[in-house]
């Protein structure tokens, strides 16, 4: 009996203040990579397994011998904190002394917003340092507006260009998961209400008449809101648009439809076994990367020039990487969360995927804003628009860098982010900082306790009848979030507020972090996945290692592309900044694609809008 009570009582760790913890590059902490024990399992095997887990006593057992072994005992279970609980990562507002920017005023309508973020823009967002083009470069929300007023093309052509090239994705030979639901005869009404107002002269904005997709965990009417399952809207109807998609109304986008989702954004790849995987087209046998795939996917592929995610682990960034596209996830509250699905209300937040940095800041300035009085986390901001035709004067950046956090990843990835990271340091004179971040396994671990507890409560109420529904993945993976303890959820916010301590830290010494996005490239779908889903927690810890920060401590962050691995497919940089700090982000974001755009390369499957005819190479 004494030996079974020192295996269900495994001792855990005795963290030390956070004041006795070194932070600088000679720091003796060490650096725990993912000890992550669970094998690959699609088909029948995943099948089995889900079935042993929801046995209730033989269930109950091998999800305490997998959190165990999963180091969740260790590190999170019995460990000892001082620290008492972060619950929410509600930042109050500091207005930092940001460079080169704009400042609005939040209470500005959306049109006004966008207007105001003109002039923020550069010259020429095709510039390269050595004044050369791209030789390959989407096309910008601006490029859009210039052709609708030029006359030579208009909304509504787009739009018929728009569903042909869907139609097109949807053939055999591509079956690229773009989206669960569109509507042909809303496109086009909205197209045509567009070419109206262009014809009068009369546009709302260089929105007006862009196409711009939402990720089917946000509300946006006339569709159901799914999350990615065959269920869930029938529990929870959508009766209006979320706010961040009434805000782009009102700067007359046309919103093209919801797009496919890792289920219940409960995994990394992006595959679903209801709606199809969604394909990356930069390799169409392999992930696009979750749970904001198909965003991801279509603006890569020149859908749209932008589209929203929702990030609640890296899920807008993530993919974003893997398909060569820019990822922004603003500070927590920073975009109003109200007509999201409620699924983690403490990690998840809007984010913007797209083409350049140049239409992230767009799209961003039209939907950041105060938050609506009714909602439940509330705080009054300035709004900062980087000057990004100023991006190159903006000395002193600071960089900080855990270099065997940064290394963690595949040869290409570290190569191809350290070469960037050093290009800057050399053509922006900007200084990396050697510093060192304590726990981050343990962060990791904290946040996936955070994120599972809080998605099974939000769908407590509606498992027991939809249950089986589910694809066997996800309900694996509902399993294990179900097995969270109230005392290990409370222990999970003593390390959020641990570690936003220790980011602070380091916030006062530098301007932001600097780290890969993801820690492999995006790998392949296998056959026997796209049926059942599958698990893979080796690559889905690699492709989460470096986006926890930014959702645990609800702190921005951005993704940019980089170059690309030996078989062609897209590196992203991340850099990771203090509350508010967005503009500081763009700009780094921007000095990076001004660096590497002649390198980028066109998707094998690119949807070009703007030309006579639709185009896509063959694969």
């Amino acid at each position: 009996m004494t030996g079974l009570m020192d295996f269900l009582k495994r001792k855990g760790v005795v963290y030390r203040p956070v004041k006795d913890v070194d932070l600088g590059s000679y720091s003796t902490e060490f650096y725990l990579q993912a000890n992550v024990k669970a094998p690959r399992m699609t088909g029948l095997l995943v099948k089995i397994f889900t079935y042993l887990l929801e046995f209730p006593i033989l269930g109950t057992l091998l999800l305490f011998i997998l959190k165990g072994n999963n180091l969740i005992h260790r590190l999170i279970t019995n460990a000892e904190f001082q620290e008492p609980p972060l619950f929410v990562p509600l930042h109050d507002f500091e207005d930092i002394k940001e460079r080169k920017v704009k400042c609005l005023d939040s209470s500005l309508q959306p049109p006004e917003k966008v207007h105001l973020a003109l002039d923020c823009l550069p010259v020429s967002s095709q510039e390269t340092l050595d004044g050369t083009n791209s030789s390959f470069c989407r096309w910008t929300i601006m490029d859009y507006a210039k052709a609708y007023r030029s006359g030579d093309i208009t909304p509504s052509l787009v739009a018929e260009r728009f569903i042909a090239a869907i139609d097109e994705s949807t053939k055999p030979s591509f079956q690229m998961g773009f989206f669960i639901h569109y509507s042909v005869d809303d496109i086009l009404r909205q197209a045509a209400e567009s070419t109206h107002r262009y014809r009068r002269g009369e546009p709302i904005s260089v929105l007006d008449g862009v196409p711009v997709a939402i990720k089917d965990e946000i509300d946006c009417l006339p569709y159901p809101t799914t999350g990615g399952t065959t269920w869930l809207h029938k529990e929870r109807p959508c009766n209006d648009d979320a706010c961040c998609v009434k805000r782009l109304r009102l700067c007359g986008a046309i919103l093209v439809g919801k797009t496919n989702m890792h289920e219940l954004g409960s995994g990394t790849s992006g595959i679903n076994p209801h709606y199809g995987p969604a394909r990356n087209p930069y390799d169409t046998n392999k992930i696009a990367g979750g749970s904001s795939s198909g965003s991801a996917s279509l603006v890569s592929a020149g859908l749209c020039p932008v589209a929203l995610g929702v990030d609640g682990g890296g899920s807008v960034r993530m993919p974003a990487a893997l398909c060569g596209v820019v990822g922004l996830k603003p500070t927590f509250a920073r975009i109003p969360h109200d007509g999201v699905l409620p699924l983690n209300w403490t990690v998840g937040m809007v984010g913007i995927l797209a083409g350049t940095v140049e239409d992230a800041l767009i799209v961003y300035a039209a939907i950041s804003g105060e938050i609506p009085s009714d909602q439940i986390f509330s705080v009054l901001t300035n709004i900062n628009l980087p000057r990004l035709s100023l991006t190159k004067s903006i000395s002193d950046i600071k960089l900080a860098k855990y270099g065997k956090w940064f290394d963690d990843c595949s040869n290409d990835v570290r190569i191809c982010c350290s070469k960037t990271l050093y290009q800057l340091q050399d053509h922006y004179n900007w200084k990396i900082i050697d510093v060192t971040i304590p726990e981050i396994e343990a962060m990791r671990l904290a946040h996936y306790t955070t994120i599972g507890t809080e998605s099974s409560t939000a769908l407590d109420s509606f498992k027991e009848k939809n249950f089986a529904e589910l694809g066997w993945d996800v309900r694996v993976a509902q399993s294990i979030y179900g097995s969270f303890s109230g005392m290990e959820y409370l222990k999970a916010q003593k390390m959020r507020n641990r570690q936003l301590q220790f980011h602070k830290k380091i916030f006062a010494e530098a301007d932001v972090i600097v780290s890969p996005t993801t820690g492999v490239t995006a790998y392949p779908i296998q056959d026997d996945a796209i049926q059942t889903g599958e698990l893979d927690y080796v690559n889905g810890a690699a492709l989460v290692r470096y986006s926890i920060a930014g959702n645990f401590l609800g702190l921005p962050a951005v993704t940019v592309p980089v170059g690309f691995d030996r078989l062609g497919l897209p590196i992203g940089l991340q850099f990771i900044g203090r509350p508010w700090s967005e503009a500081t982000l763009i700009h780094l974001a921007f000095a990076v694609q001004v660096m590497c755009i002649s390198e980028y390369r066109k998707p094998k499957v690119y949807f070009d809008l703007l030309r006579k005819k639709i185009d896509s190479d063959a694969m």
